[in-house]
């Protein structure tokens, strides 16, 4: 039998079967002799021990088209990076760090704000202006008004999808909602904080059906900057790639040196004043690491 694992525990691991239903299994001792560890998303070949108990062992694992540490998991189509428009505010500089790991990992990202019902025309344009030419597809939709939803569900279809970001942006409810099911707890926000309870434990693959899974990780309130170093920051800003290649040095890092178009096409309006200023502040903290 062939099954995707969808969630790991203290040794054991749950693998869904289509048809047939999920799976309590144990990973062969040649595994841990070969240092190979079943991870969340893997597609597995089972030997079923019991049917009626849905009891098996792990006999093989397929070979991985991706792999990510945070979350770790394996076989992942898309991510989708879910912030609030308000309640809480959008942390932009948090947002380039998912957007920068998901990309590192070769994970296609599409970005998703929740909350759209709270804010005016004027904010939501401000937001599309910010990532404009960033090569990124956005999403404005509202959980509490159940809005753009049906296009949060053809994209997921068919897909395995990472679902990120902080806490208190809805993500559960967007999911229950996908879904048509409470498949997560939906968390309170702190009327102090503004920030959400920490509600998802561990990272799981969720069934939606027909070939379709979502896992939902951990509210993250700050991410390093993984995946990217200072030579390499630049490629992640899709939006300096038609200019950079007019720039007066090959090597142009887009801050200090003469001539560089970047910068011009910065002060032009061209590209977005707030993304240039996150590259900046994530390539001193880049800069700061590398001295150490």
């Amino acid at each position: 039998m062939q099954g995707k694992i969808i969630k790991g525990i203290a040794g054991f691991y749950y693998v869904n079967i289509e048809g047939k239903g999920i799976f309590e299994c144990k990973a062969k001792g040649a595994f841990r002799n070969n240092k190979i560890t079943p991870l969340v998303g893997d597609f597995v070949d089972v030997d079923i021990i019991d049917e009626e108990k849905m009891l098996g062992n792990i006999t093989g694992i397929h070979e991985r088209t991706s792999e990510m540490i945070r979350p770790a998991c394996a076989n992942v189509d898309q991510a989708i990076i879910i912030f609030s428009i308000k309640t809480p505010d959008p942390n932009f500089n948090l947002l380039d760090r998912f957007l920068i790991y998901m990309d590192s990992c070769d994970v296609p990202c599409n970005i998703c704000f929740n909350k759209d019902d709270l804010a005016d025309e004027g904010e939501i344009e401000a937001i599309k202006s910010m990532y404009a030419g960033s090569g990124y597809t956005l999403f404005f939709v509202s959980a509490a008004k159940n809005q753009g939803i049906n296009e949060l569900r053809e994209l997921l279809k068919n897909k395995t999808s990472v679902v990120a970001g902080p806490s208190g942006v809805g993500k559960s409810s967007l999911i229950n909602l996908i879904c048509n099911k409470e498949l997560m707890e939906t968390g309170e926000i702190s009327i102090k904080t503004e920030r959400g309870k920490h509600t998802t434990r561990h990272s799981e693959l969720l069934y939606v059906g027909d070939s379709t899974y979502i896992m939902d990780t951990p509210g993250f309130t700050s991410l390093d900057v993984f995946g990217a170093q200072t030579d390499t920051l630049k490629f992640f800003y899709k939006e300096f790639e038609g200019y950079s290649e007019g720039c007066r040095f090959r090597t142009c890092i887009h801050i200090n040196e003469p001539n560089c178009k970047v910068k011009d096409a910065v002060e032009n309006g061209k590209i977005n004043k707030m993304r240039y200023e996150n590259y900046l502040t994530l390539y001193k903290e880049l800069e700061a690491q590398k001295k150490w």
